[in-house]
């Protein structure tokens, strides 16, 4: 079997995703209950939230690109980055392929054919990322003395995030994503 059922009854092809197999509401459900960190954190933080915050924090123009830049974990899950890149390297060294990059890789191009989105993330989405993660180490994550190399040197922001629900974090998620593919479809209509 190749394929997950989603939250609205949806078949989704793993192996051969299409973009008329993402919908919004799949993203924005399973998102909110996938807690950042593994799980790790004091109180549950979803990956709706962090790519909510992420993306009232660049350019109007980046903003669907942000909002989306994790969306396909709505459908491959969530990995921890260190586990991430230790698989990436490992696949280098012997010389095979990444077959959770692949996946992953055909997940994105799927949601970004659906959204109208340039495969490539805008290196704002990327800075923002490291940014939110910084952000979140520090307000969401048990206190520790081993530094987190691709955060050092990042200046944290005075407000500290409020986890939400998993249903407020669904709920703002999705009408987000709405607002903004109804803002950003118009746009490229008039252009």
């Amino acid at each position: 079997m190749t394929w997950i059922l989603t939250n609205q009854g949806q078949r989704f092809e793993l192996i051969d995703p299409s973009p008329d197999m993402v919908h919004p509401a799949d993203i924005a459900h399973s998102l909110a209950h996938q807690c950042r960190f593994n799980g790790h954190t004091g109180t549950h933080y979803s990956v709706a939230q962090h790519c909510y915050l992420a993306s009232e924090l660049v350019a109007p123009e980046h903003q669907l690109a942000a909002l989306l830049h994790d969306a396909t974990e709505a459908y491959v899950g969530d990995m921890v980055r260190p586990l991430k890149m230790e698989m990436r390297n490992y696949a280098e060294a012997m010389h095979i392929e990444d077959v959770y990059g692949a996946i992953e890789r055909r997940v994105w191009l799927a949601i970004c054919a659906r959204f109208d989105l340039e495969p490539e993330l805008p290196e704002e989405v990327h800075e923002v990322d490291m940014y939110m993660l910084a952000v979140e180490r520090r307000d969401l994550m048990p206190e520790h003395s081993d530094a987190w190399d691709c955060i050092q040197g990042i200046e944290l922001p005075a407000w500290r995030i409020k986890p939400w629900s998993a249903a407020e974090a669904r709920d703002r998620y999705f009408q987000r994503l709405l607002s903004l593919l109804s803002t950003t479809h118009r746009a490229r209509a008039t252009a």
